[in-house]
């Protein structure tokens, strides 16, 4: 890495905002390059984006990857990652990359977690069944090996429902965990990876409670000046209005301007249109890639199942109003049909390429408008048309 690149700091400048709405148009430097917001991260959970290789994500116009803290440590071990030269060179992507905090994958153990004030211990049922035990210092390690440019704090991400006293226990130790995690961070000489820094996101929790959730933030505004913020504890089994209810004052009335806000897990392409008009500015999420694993593309038109068989003789693209390499590129629906019912692995990666293609242009189209000044009629038309079907 040149010397220039591990000098770049971590600064958030905000270069839009629309007059009608929360929504803003911003960059986040990183040593690894700049970051345009609003944006969509995908998700390489293992150390890669499922059948697509870094080249393709960079020509689809990626400009940050996400990859998990927990698979990762399980499998092939943060020792063997760092022995390699760290993730961005372990999976040559040479952009920024955030690793989340693991928590949501460590809590989804369900009974086979337990928490104290020292951190969690889980038994890894998915991979050999062995315990393990994480404080916030040994997060701290593992995201330090890694050597991602943003890493998250480790948190409790409670479920919904869930009583509220269990939801105030994930804000406390949530809260408690970051102050750990940030002093650890300091110790560290801030994170650092063979001499390039690495930023630490804190994680606003507190369920669908826009009183716990305020808790949360304030306790993690007490604790550091983190440079971002993550929110976490949405789309764990509420409705999008069931969310939005608590989501958008706290995005639009609360949470620091001048600081990114990254709200974690959700990817649906309406939910992130509305969220942008909040004033949110990072979103990741598996579902592109996952639904293309299970035939499904998202469209203009709505979300489309190519497994149905009417779409056995359309000679039409994916979807018309789409300028990705599938769409452009001569591969038919019909075409699309067969391979999926085939189970064939090609599948899969036209359906990826073309729904990760659709979330990051939707991003940029958001940003030109709130760029234009004209966010909320590029809101009101997308909710308006078609392509907010995409259940």
């Amino acid at each position: 890495m040149c010397n220039t690149c591990k000098a770049a700091p971590f600064t958030f400048d905000i270069v839009a905002e629309d007059p009608k709405t929360h929504a803003r148009a911003g960059v986040l430097h990183t040593p690894h390059g700049d970051v345009p917001t609003p944006i969509f991260m995908p998700v390489g959970t293992k150390a890669t984006v499922k059948g697509l290789l870094p080249s393709t994500l960079e020509d689809l116009g990626t400009k940050i990857l996400l990859a998990n803290t927990y698979h990762l440590s399980m499998r092939p071990g943060a020792d063997l990652v760092n022995e390699m030269g760290g993730l961005h060179e372990f999976m040559q992507w040479h952009g920024p990359i955030l690793t989340d905090s693991g928590g949501f994958q460590v809590f989804s153990l369900g009974d086979h977690v337990k928490l104290g004030d020292d951190g969690v211990t889980f038994r890894a049922v998915d991979y050999d069944g062995a315990y393990v035990h994480w404080s916030p210092e040994d997060n701290m390690d593992i995201a330090r090996k890694l050597g991602a440019d943003i890493v998250m704090q480790l948190d409790q991400c409670p479920g919904y429902p869930s009583p509220r006293p269990f939801v105030e226990r994930a804000v406390e130790l949530s809260s408690m965990w970051a102050e750990r995690c940030w002093k650890a961070h300091e110790s560290a000489g801030h994170l650092t990876y063979q001499g390039t820094p690495q930023a630490l996101f804190g994680i606003v929790q507190g369920g669908m409670d826009l009183n716990l959730r305020l808790r949360s933030l304030h306790q993690l505004e007490d604790i550091a000046d983190f440079p971002g913020y993550g929110i976490g504890g949405y789309s764990v089994g509420e409705s999008h209005e069931i969310m939005f209810e608590t989501l958008a004052p706290l995005v639009s009335e609360h949470m620091p301007k001048q600081k990114p806000r990254y709200l974690m897990g959700v990817g649906n392409p309406t939910t992130l249109v509305r969220g942008v008009a909040y004033g949110l500015d990072m979103y990741d999420c598996v579902l592109p890639t996952r639904t293309a694993r299970m035939g499904s593309g998202f469209s203009t038109q709505g979300r489309v199942n190519l497994r149905n068989a009417k779409f056995s003789h359309d000679a039409g693209p994916l979807d018309a109003g789409c300028t990705c390499p599938v769409c452009t590129g001569g591969y038919t629906r019909a075409y699309l049909n067969h391979l999926v019912r085939q189970k064939e692995m090609a599948a899969s990666i036209l359906l990826s390429i073309h729904n990760i293609y659709f979330l990051l242009d939707l991003m940029r189209r958001a940003r030109e408008a709130i760029i234009a000044g004209t966010y909320q009629e590029f809101l009101d038309n997308y909710l308006a048309s078609p392509a907010a079907n995409d259940g």
